[in-house]
C-alpha cells in the first residue's frame, strides 16, 4: 500500500495538506468556481495572495461552503502573501487585514512574504523605477507580530534562496515555517530543499506541472521524457506524476487549474507512488529556472543587478 503523504508537519506543529489549489491566474469568475469544486473534492489547502486581485470571489465561496457544512474553517488552510508594496512595518498588517476582509476570516493559516523585494507603496505593476531598498529584517519583524497576535497561524517568505533563507534565519525571532518557490521535476531546488531539511523549514512547490497555461513562462515539464516514461508505466497522466514527484520529494505542490477534470485528477495522488527505481530517473531530468525574475533585476534601478544576484546563482 503507497504511503499516503496527505499532510506534513511545520515546525509550528501544524499540519500543511500536501496538495493544494493554486489561485495564480485564475481569471475572476472562474476561480471562485475552482475553490468550490476542489473543496468539495477534497481539497483542505488553498492558496491566495493579495496580488492575484481575486481574494475576495474566494472569500465569498469560503463563507458559503462554512456556512452549507460542506467544511469548518479549522479543517481548512488558507495561504496568503504580503505584496511587494507593503514591505514598510507600518503597511504589514493593513495589508494583513485587508486580506482577512476579503477572504472573510479571522485569521490565515500561512503568511508570506511574495518577494524579498520592496516597491513604492501604491505602484502597480513591475516598473524598475518602483523598486526600493529592500529591509527585510524589518518587515520580517512586523510579520512575526502578525504571528504573535494570532492573526497568522505562521509565517514564511515566497521566492528565497538558500541564502537569503539562511540570512534570515541569522535574524529571526520566530523561524520561517515554510518556503514557498518554483519546484518541479525540471527544476528540483536541490540546495534548497537540502537546507530546509536541516533547518526545519517546510518546502511548497509552486509551479509543480511548470505553468503549462501560463503566459509568462515557456514550459514543456509534463513533455519530460522521464515524465511521460514513467506516466505510461504506472497508467497515470504526466501531471499526476509530476504532482506525486513532488509529494514524495517532501514537499507540498500547488497545482492550478479550473477545469473540474484536471482539478479531480490532480488530487488522485495518494493510493499510488513511484517505485524507487524510476523516482530514481528524475535524478538525470535537465534542470533549469522557468521564473527567472528578470522584471525585478535592472542594471541601476534595482539593487539586484542580474538575475544571478537575485538567485544569488541558483538559476
Amino acid at each position: 500500500m503507497a504511503n499516503a503523504i496527505r499532510y506534513f508537519e511545520l515546525n509550528t506543529g501544524a499540519k500543511i495538506p500536501s496538495v493544494g489549489l493554486g489561485t495564480w491566474q485564475s481569471d475572476p469568475g472562474l476561480v471562485g468556481n475552482a475553490v468550490n469544486i476542489a473543496v468539495r473534492h477534497g481539497y483542505r489547502h488553498i492558496d491566495c495572495a493579495q496580488v492575484y486581485a481575486n481574494e475576495a470571489e474566494i472569500g465569498v465561496v469560503f463563507k458559503k461552503l462554512c456556512e452549507e457544512g460542506v467544511v469548518k474553517r479549522e479543517d481548512l488552510f488558507i495561504t496568503s502573501k504580503l505584496w511587494n508594496t507593503d514591505h514598510a512595518p507600518e503597511d504589514v498588517p493593513v495589508a494583513l487585514e485587508r486580506t482577512l476582509r476579503d477572504l472573510q476570516l479571522d485569521y490565515v493559516d500561512l503568511y508570506l512574504m511574495h518577494w524579498p523585494v520592496r516597491m513604492k507603496k501604491g505602484s502597480v505593476g513591475f516598473n524598475p523605477e518602483d523598486i526600493e531598498q529592500h529591509d527585510i529584517p524589518s518587515t520580517w519583524r512586523a510579520m512575526e507580530a502578525l504571528y504573535d497576535s494570532g492573526k497568522a497561524r505562521a509565517i514564511g517568505v515566497c521566492n528565497f534562496s538558500t541564502k537569503k533563507l539562511a540570512d534570515l534565519l541569522e535574524i529571526a525571532r520566530v523561524p520561517p515555517a515554510v518556503v514557498q518557490v518554483e519546484c518541479h521535476p525540471s527544476w528540483q531546488q536541490k540546495k534548497l530543499h537540502e537546507f530546509c531539511k536541516s533547518k526545519g523549514i517546510h518546502l511548497t512547490g509552486y509551479s509543480p506541472l511548470g505553468s503549462p497555461g501560463s503566459a509568462f513562462v515557456k514550459s514543456e515539464v509534463l513533455k519530460q521524457p522521464v515524465v511521460t516514461m514513467v506516466a505510461e508505466k504506472l497508467g497515470k497522466s504526466p501531471a499526476q506524476v509530476a504532482l506525486r514527484w513532488g509529494l514524495q520529494m517532501g514537499h507540498s505542490v500547488l497545482p492550478k487549474s479550473t477545469n473540474k477534470k484536471r482539478i479531480m485528477e490532480n488530487f488522485d495522488v495518494f493510493d499510488w507512488s513511484i517505485p524507487d527505481d524510476l523516482f530514481t530517473k528524475f535524478s538525470e531530468i535537465e534542470q533549469a529556472r522557468l521564473l527567472r525574475a528578470s522584471f525585478l533585476v535592472h542594471e541601476t534601478l534595482s539593487p539586484y543587478k542580474s538575475v544571478e544576484e537575485f538567485w544569488d546563482g541558483e538559476i
